[in-house]
């Protein structure tokens, strides 16, 4: 029994000199792993306090909405524009000027106008 008493304290360093070495070698992937849960946890509360806000605020969750889309639309129609050089700077081609002419006079015939019946007229004519 004295020589297992011995005996363990060696195999209890031997142990963790093996489970050590493996453990070093876990650690950057372990780091990955906490990494991945603490924005799997960001994620989930940032949605948790999302959706509270939107059950007791609706209105300015649509304002804050219709605002952010306004603000897209407008910074991609500028970026079309500065994509196509629409910068205010004349288009470079050729034009030649068109004199404006009277046009020709053409007969039509009469308008014939509609007789407008008044309700006083439609009285007198009853009685």
């Amino acid at each position: 029994m004295n020589t297992k008493l011995i005996a363990l304290p060696e195999k209890a360093i031997d142990l963790a000199g093996r489970w050590g070495g493996q453990a070093m070698e876990l650690v950057p992937r372990a780091g990955q792993w906490l990494d991945a849960g603490v924005k799997i946890g960001a994620v989930k509360t940032g949605s948790k306090v999302a959706m509270k806000f939107v059950r007791k605020h609706p209105i300015a969750t649509v304002a804050t909405v219709v605002g952010a889309g306004a603000l897209w639309y407008i910074a991609h129609r500028k970026a079309k524009q500065a994509r196509n050089g629409a910068n205010g700077d004349a288009i470079e081609g050729s034009s030649r000027r068109v004199e404006a002419k009277r046009a020709t006079k053409t007969t039509r015939a009469p308008r014939k106008t509609a007789r407008k019946s008044t309700r006083a007229s439609a009285q007198s004519s009853e009685s």
